[in-house]
C-alpha cells in the first residue's frame, strides 16, 4: 500500500506558483556546466562556516516535500537560491522571477522547522556567467509567515497528491492481479517474459535477442508492469526508434489493460510523445503569448487540462491533441506537463539517452525509480553517435557574416579569419595534395583550439545581442548560433571517443572551404549514465549479437545479463538460398544487374506472390529495377524513393496483400528493412543482393582505426556486424508467424563465407543451401 506522497521542491513550486502565458521566446542561457561553474563561484565567495547544498524535507499530512537548498550562511541567517543567467536581469518574466521566490519561501519554512529559526533572510542570488557579478535580491521573513507560505503550498498541492497516491495504489493493486491477455504465450515469449521480470526484481539490466514474430513488445511490456508494485517502479518508459515501433507499445499497452471477463481493466495512465514539430498547431507562429493564441494563459488553463487529460488514461498523439485543443492549450506542451504524471512514457530513444534528454533529467530531478525498454535495440549504436557529434560548415560563417547585425561583424570575422588559418595549416602540410586528389579529408589530433576559442567568442557575442534583443536574429543565424553552441559543447567532451575531422573543399576563385566535424564513435561513456539511472533496463532486439560489441559501444553495466530466446521458428518454413558466383561489390555492380534480374525473375515465375528486393543504395536499386521492369514489364514493381514522407511510406507497404504479387525495391537498412510486419503471403520472399557493410570512406576508415585501437576488432565493429544486422533484419520481414513460409536469397559470394555463416540466425543454420 502506497503510505504517502513525495515530492521535489521544485515540482511542488512549479505546480503551484507557475501562471500567465507559456514564454519560449529565446533567451540566452547558460549551459549545465556554466550553471555548476557559477553555484561554485558563489559559494566560494562566502565565509568558511557557509553550507552547501543542504538537504531538506518535511512531511504534510501525507505528503513529504524535499530539495536541497543552493547555501546557508549562518553568521548571517541568510539562505540562497543561486540562479545563473546572461543578458538583462530586468528582461527575465515576472512568472520566472515569482518562481524563484516560491522556491526560496518554501526552503527557508523547511530550513525554519529543522533548525528552530524564528525568523530567516531569503536571497535570490543572480550569477551572471559573463560578468560573473552577482545581482542580490533578499527579504527578512518571519518563520510564521513562511510556515503560512508553505503549508499553503502544500493544501494547493494535496488534493493532487491524494488523487495521485490513490491513483498509484490502485495501479499496483490492478498491476499486481494482472494476467497475461492470451491462453498461451507464443514459443518462445514465455522464456523472454520470465527474464524480464527476474532482471526487474533484481535490478539488473537485460540484453535480450529474441526473433522477430515471437511477440516481444507484449513479452516485455508485460513483466516489466507486473514487476512495477514489488519494485516500487514510479515510470516505465518505452523508448522506440521508429514510429512502427511506438505504435505496437501503444497496441500491447491497449491489450494489456482491456478489461478481462472476469477482472475490471487496469488504471495505467499512458502517454505517447510526439516530436515538436509535428504536434504543433501554429508553426508560423513563435511560442509566446504575444503570438500564439495556445501559449497565451497556458499556466493558468494547464490545471483543467491536466487534470482532463489523467482521466483519459491513454494520451496517444490524437487523444493528446484533443484534450489540449478543448482546454486551449499547445499540445505539445502539455505531452511535457503529462510526463511527470504517466505510469508508461512511450517516445523516441532521445528523450532518455540525448544530452538535452528530458525523461533522464526527470528521473534524476524527482529521483524516480524507473524501468527502461529499449525496442530494437541495435538501432542505439548510430543513433546515439548522432546524439553526441556535431558540425560546422565554414559556409554558413560566411553566409551569415554578410546579413548579421553591425554589432556582430567582429566577433564573426574573427572566426572566419581562424577558420581560413586552420585550412590553410592542413592544405599546406601536403603540397602535393589537392581536394580533388584526396578528397581533402583531414583528420586532427584534437579539436582546433583557437578556432574554438572564435567560435565561443562569436556564441557569447550572439548571446549577449540576444539579452538586448530577442527577436533580433534571422533563422540563419539562429541556426548558425545553435550549431556553434553545440559543436563548442560536444568540444568540451573530446576524448578517445571521438574524432575531430575537417573535410576541405575548393570555394570561389580558388578559395578553400571546409566543414569542421566531431563524431562520437563510442557513446558509451554517455549512455553509462543513462543506464546506470535506472532500477532496470532491458535492451530487446532480433540482431543483438554479437554480446560484447554492444556491452562495449553502448556502456552497458558490467553485471548485464545477455539471453537469446530461442527461435519458434524451424528450418521448414524457410528456403534459403546463397548465390555465390554474384558480387555486389561497388566495383562489380555493373555486371551483377542481369544475374539479379535473372534470379528474380526466376523465383517469381516459380513462385508468383509477394517479394521484396533490398540493395545497397538508391543508385544501385534505381538501375537493377529499371532492368528488371524493362525485362520483365509484365510483373509488377513499385520502388522506394528518397525522403518519402509516412503517407508515401504506407502507400508503399499496402501494395503488399495477401491476394497481390509484385516485386518492392528497397534500400536495406531503409524504413522497409525493419519494423514492419507483412504475415502470410503478404510477404513470400526477400532477395538481398548487398552484405550491408558500411560504405568503405575516410571516416568509416577512421571508425575502424579507432575501434581496432579501442577493442582489437575494428573491421567487425566498424563494418561486419553492422552490415549483417541490416541483413538478419531484412531477412525478418519474410517469417513472421509459425505458419509462414518464405524464400530468403542472399546474393553475394561473401555469404557463403564461413565467418558470415556463423553470424547469421541459428535456426537458418539447419536450411540446406540452395544455390
Amino acid at each position: 500500500m502506497v503510505e504517502g506522497y513525495s515530492v521535489a521542491v521544485r515540482t511542488l513550486c512549479e505546480f503551484t506558483a507557475k501562471a500567465g502565458d507559456l514564454d519560449l521566446r529565446f533567451t540566452p542561457s547558460p549551459s549545465a556546466l556554466e550553471g555548476m561553474a557559477g553555484h561554485a563561484v558563489v559559494a566560494s565567495r562566502r565565509s568558511a562556516d557557509y553550507e552547501r547544498e543542504i538537504a531538506l524535507s518535511e512531511e504534510v499530512g501525507q505528503l513529504r516535500v524535499r530539495g536541497r537548498a543552493d547555501g546557508y550562511d549562518p553568521g548571517r541567517n541568510q539562505l540562497e537560491e543561486v540562479k545563473t543567467f546572461r543578458g538583462d536581469l530586468e528582461r527575465m518574466p515576472a512568472n520566472h522571477r515569482a518562481l524563484h521566490w516560491a522556491q526560496a519561501k518554501v526552503y527557508g519554512a523547511l530550513l525554519c522547522r529543522e533548525r528552530k529559526l524564528s525568523e530567516i533572510r531569503l536571497a535570490l542570488v543572480y550569477f551572471d556567467v559573463v560578468t560573473q557579478r552577482e545581482h542580490l535580491l533578499s527579504e527578512l521573513h518571519e518563520a510564521d509567515s513562511l510556515e503560512v507560505f508553505f503549508l499553503d503550498q502544500c493544501q494547493r498541492f494535496l488534493a493532487w497528491a491524494g488523487q495521485e497516491r490513490e491513483h498509484r495504489q490502485a495501479r499496483d493493486e490492478a498491476l499486481g492481479e494482472l494476467r497475461f491477455p492470451y491462453p498461451t504465450f507464443r514459443s518462445g515469449q514465455r522464456v523472454l517474459a520470465e527474464t524480464v521480470y527476474k532482471a526487474a526484481s533484481t535490478g539488473r539490466c537485460l540484453m535480450a535477442q529474441a526473433p522477430t514474430g515471437i511477440g516481444k513488445t507484449l513479452g516485455t511490456l508485460f513483466p516489466l508492469l507486473k514487476a512495477m508494485p514489488g519494485q516500487g517502479l514510479d515510470r516505465v518508459f518505452f523508448l522506440a526508434a521508429k514510429t512502427p515501433g511506438r505504435q505496437l507499445a501503444l497496441q500491447g499497452l491497449s491489450t494489456l489493460t482491456a478489461p478481462q471477463p472476469d477482472q475490471t481493466g487496469v488504471p495505467l495512465r499512458v502517454l505517447e510523445l510526439t516530436a515538436r514539430d509535428k504536434a504543433c498547431e501554429h508553426p508560423d507562429k513563435a511560442c509566446h503569448g504575444d503570438s500564439c493564441p495556445l501559449a497565451s494563459g497556458f499556466y493558468d488553463r494547464l490545471p483543467e487540462a491536466r487534470q482532463a487529460a489523467i482521466e483519459c488514461g491513454t494520451l496517444d498523439r490524437t487523444e493528446l491533441r484533443d484534450v489540449a485543443l478543448a482546454h486551449g492549450i499547445c499540445p505539445y506542451y502539455l505531452g511535457q506537463e503529462m510526463a511527470r504524471w504517466s505510469d508508461v512514457v512511450i517516445g523516441d530513444y532521445h528523450y532518455y539517452f540525448d544530452v538535452h534528454a528530458m525523461l533522464y533529467a526527470l528521473t534524476v530531478a524527482n529521483q524516480w525509480r524507473v524501468g527502461v525498454l529499449v525496442d530494437e535495440a541495435h538501432n542505439l549504436v548510430e543513433r546515439a553517435r548522432g546524439m553526441y557529434t556535431a558540425q560546422l560548415d565554414q559556409a554558413a560563417v560566411k553566409a551569415v557574416s554578410r546579413e548579421a547585425p553591425s554589432a556582430l561583424n567582429k566577433a564573426l570575422t574573427r572566426v572566419d579569419r581562424q577558420w581560413r588559418v586552420l585550412n590553410g595549416e592542413q592544405a599546406g602540410q601536403d603540397a602535393d595534395a589537392t581536394p580533388s586528389r584526396d578528397n581533402g579529408y583531414r583528420v586532427l589530433a584534437e579539436p582546433p583550439t583557437k578556432l574554438l576559442t572564435a567560435l565561443q567568442q562569436a556564441v557569447a557575442a550572439i548571446t549577449d545581442y540576444l539579452a538586448e534583443q530577442p527577436d533580433g536574429l534571422d533563422g540563419a543565424l539562429q541556426t548558425f548560433y545553435f550549431e556553434a553552441m553545440q559543436l563548442c559543447r560536444i568540444a568540451e567532451t573530446f576524448g578517445s571517443h571521438s574524432l575531430c575531422d575537417l573535410s576541405l573543399r575548393s570555394g570561389r576563385r580558388g578559395s578553400r572551404l571546409s566543414t569542421l566535424c566531431l563524431r562520437n564513435v563510442v557513446p558509451a561513456g554517455f549512455l553509462a549514465p543513462r543506464f546506470e539511472a535506472s532500477h532496470s533496463s532491458v535492451l530487446f532486439s532480433a540482431t543483438f549479437s554479437p554480446e560484447l560489441y554492444y556491452r562495449d559501444l553502448l556502456g552497458l553495466p558490467a553485471q548485464s545479463v545477455w539471453m537469446e530466446t530461442p527461435s519458434p521458428f524451424s528450418s521448414e518454413q524457410v528456403t534459403l538460398k546463397i548465390i555465390d558466383h554474384v558480387s555486389t561489390r561497388y566495383a562489380d555492380r555493373a555486371t551483377s544487374l542481369e544475374p539479379i534480374t535473372e534470379l528474380i525473375a526466376r523465383q517469381y515465375t516459380a513462385l508468383p506472390g509477394n517479394y521484396l528486393v533490398f540493395l545497397s543504395s538508391f543508385e544501385y536499386l534505381d538501375q537493377v529495377a529499371e532492368r528488371f521492369q524493362a525485362r520483365y514489364p509484365e510483373i509488377p514493381c513499385w520502388q522506394q524513393a528518397r525522403r518519402m514522407d509516412e503517407a508515401a511510406r504506407q502507400g508503399f507497404l499496402e501494395r503488399f496483400t495477401a491476394q497481390g504479387q509484385g516485386i518492392g525495391f528497397a534500400v536495406l537498412g531503409g524504413a522497409f528493412g525493419e519494423g514492419i510486419d507483412l504475415p502470410g503471403d503478404r510477404l513470400i520472399g526477400a532477395f538481398i543482393a548487398t552484405l550491408g557493410l558500411p560504405q568503405l570512406n575516410p571516416v568509416n576508415e577512421q571508425f575502424r582505426q579507432r575501434l581496432a585501437a579501442q577493442f582489437g576488432a575494428g573491421y567487425e565493429y566498424a563494418y561486419l556486424y553492422p552490415g549483417l544486422q541490416k541483413v538478419i533484419q531484412a531477412a525478418g520481414r519474410v517469417i513472421r508467424t509459425e505458419q509462414d513460409r518464405g524464400v530468403i536469397t542472399l546474393i553475394d559470394d561473401r555469404f557463403a563465407q564461413p565467418r558470415i555463416r556463423r553470424l547469421l540466425p541459428g535456426w537458418w543454420s539447419a536450411v540446406p543451401s540452395s544455390r
